[in-house]
């Protein structure tokens, strides 16, 4: 795959979703379509550009049908579940953070509670939400002190979860990245305010 010009796949890609009359593509299926058609006209790209721009379209467009919960469904070849994603299967994701919620702790179970959640309620791989375990971050430095807590950079070794894995049947993650961290204070004693500065 040659090098992708992010910078004019993303311009492109505006390009397509502002240019949608939704009097005309009037569900997200329509827009959908439309949106890769015109990204697939677009002389600007190259075939690879192209490629990368329709895989982007069909993370947002799986999100979307997940959300709203209508769209053609397909059968998981490996939990056999009624699934509206196209790029992975939404029961196969979240029966294996499901799996994993025993092998992390933020140690406070409210905390731990709102993340499973949240990680159920994912609707694509590349935005769940995680605890960090502290051994995992490197190069942390001081940014500032705001609220109920104190602001960090530092280089998260793992990275989050860019994609699923059908045929190993797990989430892969990014690899190292930079992340702004909240050290929280009073945690055992969080209350709504508290939960509200997250």
């Amino acid at each position: 795959m040659s090098d992708i010009r992010k910078e004019l796949v993303y311009a492109a890609l505006n390009r397509a979703i502002t240019s949608i009359d939704y009097d005309i593509y009037d569900d997200i299926h329509k827009q959908h379509e439309f949106k890769k058609q015109t990204i697939l006209a677009d002389n600007s790209l190259t075939n690879d550009e192209k490629t990368y721009a329709i895989k982007e379209l069909n993370k947002t467009y799986d999100k979307n049908k997940i959300f709203l919960n209508e769209g053609t469904r397909r059968t998981c070849e490996n939990c056999n579940q009624e699934c509206l994603a196209t790029l992975y299967c939404e029961y196969c994701v979240q029966n294996y953070l499901k799996a994993n919620f025993s092998n992390w702790t933020s140690g406070n179970n409210d905390i731990d509670n709102l993340i499973q959640k949240c990680q159920i309620e994912t609707l694509r791989p590349d935005t769940i939400i995680e605890w960090i375990p502290y051994n995992n971050l490197q190069n942390i430095e001081y940014l500032t002190k705001g609220g109920f807590s104190e602001i960090y950079t530092a280089d998260w070794i793992d990275g989050g979860y860019v994609e699923w894995d059908s045929k190993e049947q797990k989430l892969i993650r990014l690899g190292r990245e930079k992340v702004i961290l909240k050290g929280l204070e009073n945690v055992e004693n969080a209350n709504q305010r508290w939960f509200e500065e997250l």
